[in-house]
């Protein structure tokens, strides 16, 4: 095994990038999972770099770094810092006072580099550089009130139904954390708030059609045990977890895309896949053409409102 102070040199396509400290353990074992080190956090993002970089590329991102491992501090890094490579891409981002200068991750290396600055999970805009206040993704986050599964598989079905009546494809992704995501592609056309304002309109309809199960309080004192149907990251700036990134949290669960046969499956869970086998699903393409498939929005509000009674 290396030690903890060594430098490894990593070939990631064109470019050899080098690793710092690769023995570092990252995530420490205990009786029930499995210890990971840095080293074990490169090779699994540039074994996954060809599935996660499709979902990556010309995408600002939010990292969370955690220097020390899952023992240590945690910080969000919006800035990049000006000790990254010149051939790191970065895209300026306007803000109130001024800017901020993220990270995109548009090939293996920086994925390697920011692997070794013990980058854990890669959070991503839903729009694209170019086109920032148009959102190509809308993302509905299932976030149980515990930890049971069995809620959120019950509303992704209830969910997913839905979506299929407004005729809208959509996907999903396990988070590695308690719930579940599910995606729909966009067509880019519609600003952030038009977006907002109909996946807010879609949770509601679905709350309200369940509400003894579901719930879009934001607050968590008002959710009691239900799910709550979560559309926040649905705005210009906000983020959600990238497919294929690695959770901070032990054992180094990982967001995988599944399909939606995956609900019948007994064994699915939100952290089901490690950096151990996460690579395994991937090469199932379970998202095979779906998110190329993206949809304005316009027929999918008529529907809508023809099912909650509005008149076309």
């Amino acid at each position: 095994m290396s030690r903890e102070d060594d430098v490894r040199s990593v070939r990631a396509g064109r470019r050899t990038v080098e690793v710092h400290r690769p023995g570092k353990v990252l995530f420490p074992g205990d009786g029930g999972t499995k210890e990971y080190t840095k080293a074990d956090l490169v090779d699994y993002y540039r074994s996954v770099a060809p599935f996660m970089l499709p979902h990556l590329r010309g995408r600002p991102l939010m990292l969370e770094r955690h220097p020390d491992g899952l023992d240590g501090p945690r910080f969000m890094q919006k800035n990049t810092p000006e000790s990254y490579p010149e051939w790191v891409t970065r895209v300026e981002v306007a803000k109130e006072g001024g800017t901020v200068c993220h990270t995109v991750c548009d090939d293996t290396a920086t994925l390697v580099l920011l692997a070794d600055q013990a980058c854990l999970t890669l959070h991503r805009w839903l729009s694209r550089a170019g086109r920032l206040d148009r959102p190509d993704r809308m993302v509905f986050d299932l976030d149980p009130a515990g930890d049971d599964f069995g809620q959120v598989r019950e509303a992704a079905r209830l969910l997913g139904e839905l979506l299929d009546e407004l005729d809208l494809p959509s996907a999903l992704m396990t988070t590695g954390s308690r719930g579940l995501h599910v995606i729909v592609p966009l067509n880019g056309h519609h600003d952030f708030d038009e977006v907002r304002a109909f996946s807010r309109d879609v949770a509601d309809t679905l709350a309200a059609a369940h509400p003894d199960r579901l719930t879009t309080a934001a607050r968590k004192k008002d959710r009691g045990e239900r799910l709550y149907l979560d559309i926040q990251r649905n705005a210009y700036a906000q983020t959600a977890v990238v497919p294929f990134t690695v959770r901070a949290r032990p054992g180094a669960p990982v967001a995988v895309p599944v399909d939606w046969a995956a609900l019948d499956d007994p064994e699915l869970h939100a952290r089901r896949w490690t950096i151990d086998d996460a690579v395994d699903q991937a090469r199932t393409n379970p998202w095979a053409g779906l998110l190329g498939r993206g949809r304005a929005l316009g027929p999918a509000k008529r529907r809508l409102n023809a099912l909650n009674g509005h008149g076309m």
